[in-house]
């Protein structure tokens, strides 16, 4: 079946990028799914095959399911292969509150623990904003004993001790006691 897909689209390239120039809003229908991101069939050009990928996608997202209807906009063309790089509206819209927090380096927030690894906790500052307290700064207990310091769906201080936008990281440091709150 994919084959069949694969050489309408090949026939059909030309007139696909006319009638799809970057820049054109559309809609479509998730059908398939891959770890670098989801094949569509785009409403009204039956011959399109669209691909959103994960690149494109915010970190805290997620990918649609297979059969899921989504709407986008045309964001490239890649010759090679016959498809239109679709970016999903909902990434277009996602608002980045990673640069935000680079402003306040030094300042204490209140967060919420999400996951807790080997390498420390992972603390939730914002909508699709974590960040990670060493396993170090958990408690004054040996290493062993600090993961048991705090549990998952706490709230708690911690101090905003670096953010790397290229990485999308923010290092985080325990403010536990109440007295360290301004």
């Amino acid at each position: 079946m994919s084959w069949v897909v694969g050489a309408r689209a090949r026939a059909a390239w030309s007139a696909t990028c006319q009638a799809l120039p970057i820049g054109t809003q559309i809609t479509g229908r998730v059908i398939g799914r891959q770890r670098f991101g989801v094949f569509l069939s785009i409403d009204q050009h039956p011959d399109a095959v669209g691909l959103a990928e994960i690149t494109a996608m915010p970190r805290c997202a997620t990918l649609p399911h297979v059969g899921v209807q989504v709407s986008g906009e045309v964001v490239w063309h890649a010759d090679h292969n016959h498809q239109v790089k679709i970016k999903f509206t909902e990434w277009i819209q996602h608002e980045d509150l990673l640069p935000q927090f680079a402003d306040r380096i030094g300042q204490i927030a209140i967060g919420h623990v999400t996951k807790l690894a080997p390498i420390g906790a992972f603390v939730r500052l914002a909508h699709c904003i974590e960040g990670l307290v060493p396993l170090a700064e958990l408690s004054d207990e040996p290493i062993e004993d600090s993961v048991q310091a705090v549990r998952e769906g706490q709230e708690i201080p911690v101090r905003i001790c670096g953010v790397d936008l290229e990485r999308r990281r923010i290092t985080l440091s325990a403010s536990w006691a109440p007295f360290d709150l301004p």
